[in-house]
This record gives C-alpha cells, sequence and structure tokens, in this order.
C-alpha cells in the first residue's frame, strides 16, 4: 500500500483521570472516518505527564489497555500512544501500538525527562521498536527523545518517525524546529502529536502538533485546540527523493549501548 491515512487526535487531557479521558477520547474518535489506517493519541493520554505512577499505573490488562484493544477493533485501525504502566514493580512512560487483532507491541521511553524528575519514578527503555505495517515501516518514540537524533537516526530504513508527546508550549520553538530536523536528516515523513490546554502542575500546551515531509517542510500544522485532523502520506515521492538525494547511506556508522 502506497497511501497510509492517520488521525491526530490533539486533545486537552483531563489531568490524572483515566475513566475521564477515555470517555473524552470515545467522543473524539467519533468523529474519525472509517478510511484510517492509524490514530495517534498523546504521551501519557489517560493522566497527562504525571510523575505520580504509583497512583495512576496500571497493569497490562488493565481498563485502558483493553479500550485501546476494543476500539481499534471497532474501528478497524491501529490506535497508539502512550500510558502508564506497571510491570514487574517497574513503571513505564510505554507507548502502545494496538493492532485491530487485539494483538500489540509496544516501546518504553528511552529518555526520561530530567527536569520534570522522570528519571526517578520511571524506568528507561532500551530498544527502539520498528513496526512493519501495511508495507511502512514505522519508528514511535516519545516526547523527549525528539532531542537526542542519534536515537532517532534512521539506521533501520523506515518510512515514518512518530513522536507522542506532551510538550510545553513555552518549549515550542524547540518542538517545531526539531520535527522538521528530524525529518530533513532522516529523509523520513515525521509526525509529532501534541497535547492542548493546562495539565494540572500549571504548564500550558499549545499542541503545534505537525506532519513534516521528508524534505522537511511542514505539510500540516494544527491550531492551538483540541482537534481530530486526518492527514495522508504516499510512499512514492518519499522513495523518489532519497533515491535522488541519496543522503542516508552517507551517515556515520555507531553502536548505542
Amino acid at each position: 500500500m502506497s497511501e497510509l491515512k492517520l488521525a491526530l487526535v490533539q486533545a486537552d487531557l483531563v489531568w490524572e483521570d483515566a475513566s475521564r479521558n477515555r470517555d473524552k477520547f470515545e467522543r473524539l474518535l467519533s468523529s474519525v472516518s472509517s478510511s484510517v489506517d492509524i490514530i495517534v493519541l498523546p504521551e501519557m493520554f489517560s493522566t497527562g505527564f504525571s510523575m505520580e505512577p504509583q497512583r495512576l499505573a496500571e497493569p497490562l490488562d488493565g481498563p485502558t489497555i483493553t479500550w485501546m484493544r476494543q476500539k481499534a477493533a471497532a474501528m478497524q485501525a491501529v490506535i497508539t500512544g502512550s500510558v502508564i504502566i506497571e510491570e514487574e514493580d517497574q513503571y513505564f512512560n510505554r507507548l502502545i501500538w494496538m493492532m485491530p487483532s487485539g494483538e500489540f507491541q509496544y516501546y518504553n521511553k528511552r529518555h526520561l525527562f530530567t527536569l520534570a524528575g522522570e528519571e526517578k519514578v520511571y524506568t528507561a527503555g532500551t530498544t527502539q521498536l520498528l513496526i512493519n505495517y501495511r508495507d511502512w515501516k514505522i519508528m514511535p518514540l516519545i516526547c523527549y527523545d525528539l532531542r537526542f537524533p542519534v536515537w532517532s537516526r534512521n539506521q533501520f530504513q523506515y518510512d515514518l518517525l512518530l513522536y507522542v508527546a506532551n510538550f510545553p508550549d513555552k518549549r515550542s520553538f524547540a518542538w517545531r524546529s526539531l520535527l522538521q530536523a528530524r525529518a530533513i536528516e532522516n529523509q523520513s515523513y515525521t509526525i509529532g502529536l501534541n497535547r492542548v490546554g493546562t495539565d494540572g502542575n500549571g504548564i500550558y500546551y499549545a499542541g503545534d502538533s505537525m506532519l513534516v515531509s521528508y524534505n522537511g517542510r511542514i505539510a500540516t500544522h494544527l491550531p492551538p485546540r483540541e482537534i481530530v485532523q486526518e492527514v495522508t502520506i504516499t510512499k512514492a515521492p518519499q522513495d523518489n527523493f532519497r533515491q535522488k538525494l541519496a543522503f542516508l547511506p552517507d551517515q556515520d556508522e555507531f553502536i548505542i549501548s
């Protein structure tokens, strides 16, 4: 399949209230068309960016993962976003990639946001996740990972780089600039899906969710409000661009420890 259609769900999250957030996304997803392949939700979409996993974490068979499974099946689309998960007495900021079949893969956030003390309460991930879906290779990452280009580097010939985030408005220039930089250096479609609104710590988020083309140009830029935006990407122009400007084979080799 040369085209991929995604629904970007830029939402104002209810602080530390998973049930109300699930209800909110239930309403928001009612507007998504049946032709969508992937539905993208923000980082910690069920709680907001909370440092209270002891109170908020769910197991992998908890209500939020169960909800994702049910919605993915009903909508016949992948649903992805990150959730606070408890596993083996550890807490993870974990991106779930839920398939319509009910099977899922996950990625644990590698770069924990030290300015908020995330590393004090969550366990960092150690491996990237490469998704093969409908003839597309997709690498999903989480928020602060955006600032670390080595972790995002296109060593895997992926076709789409995807970040889910709670990225504050006061650092919006960095958010926009780094999304374009990641797209340019990796010659890849790049999506950043952020939240809007003010969280329980008084931090304001303006959204700025974007689809950036493989050449670094902004194709879609969402306004600072709750919105569901459907976007379509096509593989052939990206493949042609990479063939014409074959920069990826010249990248430095490295090993991440």
